[in-house]
Order: structure tokens, then C-alpha cells, then sequence
């Protein structure tokens, strides 16, 4: 199994990315998917997770209403929409697949995001 995340990049306060997850490995539609990021000094968190087919879907409430995770499970890639992007957003992001929403067994390489005030 193999996770690849893109999209980060250098942003201003206000500003929006999407970054990518291309997985390639097992069917990717058999399992969870979940973003983390994990800020300098600071402990990974979790920011959002999806089941299969995205009829569920799980956001920290600190990125709830700024923070979309979706998927394409034809492309075999995982998404995370971030709006309203704010300095305590900058963070290395990267993604995992998940067993529901119990624990990652496999963790991708990570997309640096910095947002500028």
C-alpha cells in the first residue's frame, strides 16, 4: 500500500487548498481513509475521516466547518478541502488508511502546508 499526498504549499491567512491522497495497493474503496497533520512541537491530530463510500464522515471540532474530507474512489484518491485557512493551520498533512475509524494501518508521506498572516 502506497499513500501519496500533494497540494500543500505556501498560502495567505483567508486562502484555500486541496490536497490530494493517491493510494495504490488493495481496493481502496474496501476501507476508511483519514487525514492528520502535525504542527512543529506539537503531537499529530486527527482532522477528519471517511468511511467507503463518504456517507459518513468525521471532523475534529477544531477544524469542523473550514475542514471537507471527501473521495474519489475511481481515482483512488482521498481529499481534504481546507477554507479559510489560519496561521495555526501550518503543518506537515498527510494521510492514512484507516480500519473504520479504530485504528490507521498504513501511513502516507505528508504535504507540507505553511499559511502566512
Amino acid at each position: 500500500v502506497q499513500l501519496q499526498a500533494s497540494g500543500g504549499g505556501l498560502v495567505q491567512a483567508g486562502g484555500s487548498l486541496r490536497l490530494s491522497c493517491a493510494a495504490s495497493g488493495p481496493p481502496f474503496r474496501n476501507y476508511y481513509m483519514a487525514w492528520f497533520r502535525q504542527a512543529p512541537g506539537k503531537e499529530r491530530e486527527i482532522v477528519a475521516a471517511l468511511d467507503w463510500s463518504a456517507t459518513s464522515t468525521r471532523t475534529a471540532d477544531s477544524v469542523k466547518g473550514r475542514f471537507t474530507i471527501s473521495r474519489d474512489n475511481a481515482k483512488n484518491i482521498v481529499y481534504l478541502e481546507i477554507n479559510n485557512l489560519k496561521p495555526e493551520d501550518t503543518a506537515l498533512y498527510y494521510c492514512a488508511r484507516a480500519v473504520m475509524y479504530t485504528y490507521m494501518d498504513y501511513w502516507g508521506t505528508g504535504t507540507l502546508v505553511t499559511v502566512s498572516s
